[in-house]
């Protein structure tokens, strides 16, 4: 079958989610979008080199069975997409691909892989199918990653070099958490790590801290850890780093922020929120996401796929 790498055309993202050196016994054709390592200095013919045709963004959709992108894809893709196509990558069918799967997804009967660190997924037909193949936390680098550089883009964008003077807080244990302490700790401050066992230490204790770090994603509906009533309780002009990127979740009220505008004041608090703040280290992200997709996605054939929603 045909597996067709589209350029992700979410502001700001450089990270390419396939290198040439990772392509050795794909069981799919391999088609590139004309252009699709260019942040990274990669020629076209470095995946011609290695058996991949390379075509403009159009064909590629005309072409493939399975469509990769990396973000959700944008509304100006949705006329491209035919009837019964597989798209895989981060697709977010509850969070931000949700217009996605209601205006394209389920109309096109289209098959959606969803490659969650977690809880990777195919979503068709009104069922949630788990893939057995894929481990747990088989990206984590990534989300290691996103909380290094959401901390790290953040101190910079404040214009703030921690030190000996400021409490920090890093809120949960996994992957973000740990980039972020990471991060964090290269400067000379005060810094508590508090996990989901102890988040009532940190709301008893919450108007202590300078910069608060969230590393912790929390599901749809869930009651916000931080509500606006909470924000007085604060210090004047803290820091809330968001690197789980789940606002309106975990801090009620506040809204993702973007590249040029990565941090806003409301409620007497400063906010950071990025997305895909991954994409800040594009060089890093880029090297572990082709490493681990390929070894668990790319070079599975897309039948394997089907098969499973069978």
């Amino acid at each position: 079958m045909k597996l067709g790498f589209i350029i992700p055309n979410h502001p700001n993202e450089k990270r390419v989610a396939l290198l040439p050196w990772h392509i050795n016994n794909f069981e799919n054709e391999i088609f590139i979008e004309k252009g699709f390592g260019h942040h990274l200095c990669i020629s076209d013919k470095e995946y011609e080199d290695k058996g991949c045709t390379i075509l403009n963004r159009e064909d590629i959709f005309k072409e493939c069975d399975g469509i990769f992108s990396l973000k959700v894809i944008k509304p100006s893709d949705y006329p491209y997409i035919r009837e019964n196509q597989i798209i895989v990558g981060w697709t977010h069918p509850y969070g931000s691909g949700n217009t996605f799967m209601e205006e394209v997804a389920v109309p096109k009967n289209l098959m959606v892989v969803d490659l969650d660190n977690i809880h990777p997924e195919i979503f068709y037909e009104n069922r949630e199918i788990p893939i057995p193949w894929i481990p747990k936390n088989f990206v984590y680098k990534n989300s290691y990653i996103a909380g290094y550089s959401s901390t790290m883009h953040a101190l910079m964008s404040f214009g703030m070099i921690p030190s000996f003077k400021h409490k920090v807080a890093v809120l949960g244990s996994g992957n973000t958490s740990q980039g972020a302490f990471n991060a964090i700790s290269k400067f000379s401050c005060d810094i508590r790590m508090f996990y989901r066992k102890t988040l009532n230490e940190f709301l008893d204790q919450m108007s202590d801290f300078d910069i608060i770090i969230n590393g912790i994603e929390l599901p749809p509906h869930s009651e916000p850890l931080l509500k606006i009533s909470d924000y007085a309780k604060l210090k004047q002009n803290t820091l809330i780093i968001d690197a789980a990127a789940c606002p309106g979740r975990t801090f009620e009220g506040f809204h993702h922020t973007s590249y040029n505008h990565p941090i806003y004041h409301k409620e007497s608090v400063n906010f950071y929120a990025i997305n895909n703040s991954p994409s800040i280290y594009y060089r890093e992200a880029s090297q572990e996401i082709s490493a681990a997709f390929s070894k668990y996605v790319y070079s599975k054939n897309l039948k394997d796929f089907i098969e499973l929603c069978k």
